[in-house]
């Protein structure tokens, strides 16, 4: 196995390149704050900013947790990793995460100011310090799941070589740690927004109930209603189900498990 390494302080761009630099090497897989991804997947591991602060986020991005580790060791074993880029703050970070991983030593390290102007690594440095802006290199997709609640963009990155070139989308996120955390949307905010959606569809008679159930994982709804008569019934509930979905996860960034209706009545 080939382990390349890309180093650079915090915030200065490193998970904005990783991409890039992962593809211009031919690189398969990206090591990432305590993700395994390969191209636009997360096939392993947990972010470190999913956690509530930074001495928390920093052990899981070495992989101090054994069980963290050997899951990754796991899969690395198991899918006969041909190249890895390993990204880090330091040369000792990245040896860090080489020791808990069993990983040998990088072919090449990678410094950020070789592939970032410092126009392009201030930039950087001030949205993270002002914005609390954080990037994860992979599509909005791969992450929503395990980051309900949390303020998210996706960000397009045009890149290319002598015989093509790709498109690579990316998260940007803002953890619990940084100024800008995550987000509480009360019940009764939730409700009125669901409230609202069908209030504004005219094959809904009358609302009978709204329960809103919040948690880690995201947010579930119940709705007990009452519809006109002469529609199919199977086709409206759906409509019903992906118009509320797409409000509540645009408007608040939570993730929605599910939306349950229960047609209750008919009205001619």
């Amino acid at each position: 196995m080939d382990v390349y390494a890309l180093v650079g302080s915090s915030g200065t761009g490193k998970s904005h390149r990783a991409r890039m630099v992962a593809y211009g090497n031919n690189i398969d897989y990206i090591i990432d704050d305590g993700l395994l991804i390969k191209g636009s997947k997360v096939i392993g591991g947990k972010s470190a900013k999913q956690e509530d602060n930074k001495i928390k986020a920093v052990k899981r991005a070495i992989f101090i947790e054994e069980e963290h580790a050997r899951e990754i060791k796991s899969i690395i074993h198991s899918s006969d990793v041909p190249s890895i880029l390993i990204l880090g703050t330091s040369d000792k970070m990245i040896y860090r995460i080489i020791e808990a991983l069993d990983l040998v030593d990088p072919t090449e390290i990678i410094r950020i100011e070789d592939i970032a102007s410092p126009e392009e690594m201030e930039m950087a440095k001030q949205q993270r310090q002002k914005e609390g802006k954080h990037v994860i290199p992979v599509p909005n997709v791969e992450v929503k799941p395990n980051f309900s609640g949390y303020l998210m963009e996706s960000l397009e990155l045009l890149f290319s070589n002598k015989n093509d070139e790709i498109t690579a989308e990316k998260t940007i996120v803002r953890p619990k740690f940084s100024y800008y955390g995550k987000l509480l949307i009360a019940d009764r905010v939730m409700t009125d927004l669901v409230e609202y959606t069908l209030e504004q569809d005219l094959r809904v008679d009358r609302i009978k109930k709204i329960k809103v159930n919040q948690n880690e994982a995201g947010t579930e709804i119940s709705i007990r209603l009452i519809l006109e008569y002469g529609l199919m019934l199977h086709e409206v509930a759906h409509e019903l189900q992906l118009n509320i979905k797409k409000l509540l996860e645009d408007s608040t960034g939570v993730t929605v498990l599910r939306v349950d209706i229960k047609v209750e009545g008919l009205v001619v």
